[in-house]
């Protein structure tokens, strides 16, 4: 997951954080980051009268910062956490000015450097889907609510859905391409693609990712000292958890 992207943020940072468009700038990657935190992060947030002044936050994944310039505009403080390197450094130069930032390389597979119970906030948007395996989402998931200080909130999406948005060629294709990389083959994996005009950055299980169905998120949930609060978009792509630390 590392090296893939690493590769991503080299070739196009903006893009393969926010794949919707191509022709992104500072100005609309940031408008976007600030747009998202209106419709996705501030109006759940209204509805549990949670106020982010003076509190502490985790972010999942949190790429070249698009949405953790909102963040720090916000809360008192915020770790950032990603997997590549390179996402951060980039991050780290387009938000020098923000000192309130922590910014930390994750191992991919948990949170052990915050303590139990440290953080008022967890939010993770485009950062599960792309997971390989779903022992790895529910991982994830289990170690939000550890994090998390009692009664305190998260919100993270992520893949509800095992349907293909894709005819029988693109399936067999990514399937290929996958299962290269899935051989440890990345090398493999991206001709592959390359040659079956697929984009060679989208090859592998470090981008299609496993999905999870919602009542095994929730359950993992209530297992890990969380109740559900809201969750929507169940069967889709872009499934939504909200949840409570007891």
């Amino acid at each position: 997951m590392r090296q893939d992207w690493d590769q991503r943020a080299r070739k196009d940072a903006f893009y393969y954080i926010a794949s919707w468009r191509k022709d992104w700038d500072e100005v609309s990657f940031w408008r976007s980051g600030e747009e998202d935190y209106g419709r996705l992060v501030a109006r759940t947030l209204e509805r549990y009268a949670f106020s982010p002044e003076g509190k502490m936050m985790l972010e999942l994944g949190c790429g070249a910062g698009r949405m953790t310039r909102s963040f720090a505009r916000r809360f008192h403080r915020v770790i950032a956490f990603d997997v590549s390197v390179e996402m951060l450094s980039r991050a780290r130069a387009l938000l020098s000015g923000s000192e309130n930032i922590m910014w930390v390389h994750g191992n991919g597979t948990d949170l052990a450097s915050v303590p139990s119970g440290s953080v008022d906030f967890v939010f993770s948007y485009l950062v599960l889907q792309h997971l390989p395996e779903e022992s790895l989402v529910h991982l994830y998931i289990r170690e939000i609510l550890r994090v998390l200080s009692s009664r305190s909130i998260c919100i993270f999406q992520f893949n509800g859905s095992a349907e293909k948005n894709m005819n029988w060629k693109g399936r067999a294709a990514w399937s290929l391409a996958d299962a290269l990389w899935g051989m440890r083959l990345p090398r493999a994996s991206r001709l592959i693609a390359m040659f079956l005009g697929l984009d060679p950055e989208m090859a592998g299980k470090s981008w299609h990712g496993a999905c999870v169905a919602a009542e095994r998120v929730a359950q993992t949930v209530s297992k890990s000292d969380g109740i559900v609060l809201e969750l929507s978009g169940a069967g889709t792509p872009m499934a939504w958890c909200c949840a409570r630390k007891i």
